[in-house]
């Protein structure tokens, strides 16, 4: 499995993750599914979630509200979310799902997690051996996974192209 990050996407996700840095960022991921791979526009993120340094939880109340939006949209469909873990004293923000994580994911769906730590050196974007990206932006380094429950109920990793985060 494959995922394909746009610009639009990319930028989404780090502005979300950097803006509440230090408690997680939540949000759905909008785009298509293809046979072999998830197409990721556009990652909204959700400004009512309740947000502590080691997790997040949104409220149904407001995707309620903007569900019927997304509806009007033919081609862009929610088909993940993603959110952050973040740096906590010493401790990295690792890209890896909780327990928490994976008893909150469904097959056909797709789900990014982005780890934001703070940024010691300059590091370019690329994309890496183990499926994930990562660099440096200003005051933060990034590192981004997606996984996807396979259907025998595993969890795996997907593999994450995007061509816009500079110095590729």
């Amino acid at each position: 499995m494959r995922v394909y990050l746009s610009e639009n996407a990319f930028l989404d996700l780090l502005l979300g993750s950097a803006e509440v840095y230090k408690r997680e960022c939540l949000g759905f991921l909008l785009g298509y599914k293809l046979e072999d791979r998830f197409i990721i526009e556009h990652a909204f993120s959700f400004q009512t979630a309740s947000r502590k340094p080691k997790g997040v939880i949104s409220h149904d109340k407001s995707h309620r509200k903007i569900e019927p939006i997304l509806a009007r949209f033919d081609r862009l469909q929610i088909i993940g979310d993603f959110h952050s873990h973040t740096q906590f004293g010493m401790t990295k923000g690792l890209p890896f799902p909780s327990a928490e994580d994976v008893k909150g994911m469904t097959p056909e769906h797709i789900y990014l997690i982005v780890a934001i730590n703070n940024n010691r050196k300059t590091m370019y974007w690329a994309e890496n051996r183990d499926s994930t990206i990562s660099g440096s932006v200003g005051d933060y380094f990034f590192k981004i996974s997606a996984y996807f429950i396979k259907s025998s109920s595993s969890v795996r990793k997907a593999k994450i192209h995007c061509p816009f985060p500079p110095g590729f």
